[in-house]
């Protein structure tokens, strides 16, 4: 029997469970632009100072994902959002990604948000490759080499839009 997952907006008292998540998509540097490094108090900066809201999912109480939403740009771009999504490496390839952005295009829209951009979808995601398309967005634009996949080799990324 599957456990139900449920979407919540996260707070700081979440990062004891968000922590091990992002270290964990972080150290492998195959889909995020943060340095390999990136401390525990740098997470707390990049998931929940500088975005406008942060969500978690959970299941039997665990927090399995977590995403963040905020403006793409500030000020005239202001009206597009981005976000940022982490699943445990276990729990992928359970539709866990894929609640987490059906519930952000969801609160996109009741924050007010006209539009969803993704600066970096590097090429090598294939879970994201696949799953973002699926949801309405567009491969905008390619950009060759933007990507320093695990430190190391170049690789494209994609720019991918979505009108709410």
């Amino acid at each position: 029997m599957e456990t139900k997952v449920i979407i919540r907006e996260a707070s700081e008292a979440d990062l004891a469970g968000i922590w091990p998540i992002f270290e964990e998509v972080i150290r492998a540097g195959e889909t995020y632009p943060y340095p390999m490094e990136t401390s525990k108090a740098d997470c707390v900066h990049y998931w929940f100072d500088v975005p406008e809201k942060a969500y978690v999912a959970e299941q039997a109480g665990r927090i399995v994902g977590t995403y963040h939403i905020m403006a793409n740009k500030p000020g005239l771009g202001g009206h597009v959002c981005n976000c940022g999504y982490m699943v445990a490496k276990e729990m992928r390839g359970l539709g866990i990604g894929r609640k987490l952005g059906e519930h952000s295009l969801k609160a996109a829209v009741e924050l007010g948000y006209k539009a969803m951009q993704f600066n970096l979808v590097v090429a090598t995601n294939e879970a994201s490759m696949s799953l973002w398309p699926k949801l309405g967005f567009e491969v905008v634009g390619r950009l060759p080499g933007a990507f320093k996949y695990a430190g190391e080799k170049l690789v494209d990324a994609y720019v991918m839009y979505k009108i709410l």
